[in-house]
């Protein structure tokens, strides 16, 4: 008997090194054994050492890609990355009432920690995007520009992930990978009345390029296959744990390279 997968849509810039973007979330999907559907934003010129130009897409096309997938391929589970602009965050909050089991991975800074975004574009997601959404993903760096505060430690987590998710109604997953290295690895979840301190074991390994998008995607194709938003995430962090274990040897370029989406390690 033949049966048909789940489809989760990913809406997100193009990474041309293919780390991290649509293109890791094209890998992490089909990894996780879904159909994937995509929505372009951005397009970027990068490597494993860095974004060396990017050129947004118009949002008249956004808009028409958006449309054309959701009519003939509605998607069980979504989750967004790079969106760029104010305007592009109202426009997939417009259509987020057609959007199931929506992941919010807001990038809002890039890997060195620079802003990738303008005020609008950071309210946009507080007003609209994000209170629309059923989790949203934000590192540290991003969870402090969405709460206006410093956010340095375990404390800084929790007090930031609890104000978020009371504020936006909306569970956030506030994650630590790139926050204190040499400490051990903390997430923080709360839906604002639970908060839990999610311990992980830190992989030492410099390809870490795109682990935002891989546990992002990662939550969308669990979500998709009816899982509860708890056990979700609990399995993408061990899925993606394993993805960098993997890699963890991997010389793919100069700078800080992909994870093992598809477990070849």
């Amino acid at each position: 008997m033949t049966t048909t997968p789940k489809t989760v849509m990913t809406i997100g810039g193009s990474d041309s090194g293919a780390g991290a973007g649509i293109q890791a979330d094209l890998k992490t999907l089909s990894a996780h054994r879904v159909f994937a559907t995509t929505v372009l934003t951005t397009v970027t010129a990068q490597n494993t050492r860095g974004v060396e130009r990017a050129g947004e897409i118009p949002v008249e096309v956004i808009s028409a890609q958006l449309e054309a997938v959701a009519r003939d391929l509605p998607p069980d589970a979504t989750k967004t990355g790079l969106l760029g602009r104010a305007e592009v965050v109202r426009l997939v909050a417009e259509q987020a009432p057609g959007l199931p089991n929506l992941v919010i991975d807001p990038v809002l800074v890039d890997r060195e920690g620079e802003p990738l975004a303008d005020r609008s574009t950071v309210d946009a997601y507080l007003e609209t995007l994000i209170p629309a959404a059923d989790l949203a993903t934000p590192n540290h760096r991003e969870a402090a520009l969405l709460a206006g505060r410093t956010v340095e430690n375990e404390h800084d987590q929790r007090e930031t992930a609890e104000y978020l998710a009371r504020t936006t109604r909306t569970p956030f997953l506030v994650t630590g990978g790139r926050m204190a290295p040499d400490r051990p690895l903390l997430d923080v979840f709360s839906d604002g009345i639970r908060t839990h301190a999610l311990p992980g074991r830190r992989v030492r390994s410099r390809n870490v390029h795109g682990t935002g998008d891989a546990l992002s995607a990662s939550v969308a194709a669990r979500l998709a296959g009816g899982a509860d938003l708890i056990v979700a995430i609990a399995d993408a962090r061990a899925w993606v744990s394993r993805a960098i274990t993997g890699a963890a040897g991997w010389t793919l370029g100069r700078g800080e390279g992909p994870i093992d989406h598809f477990g070849w390690t």
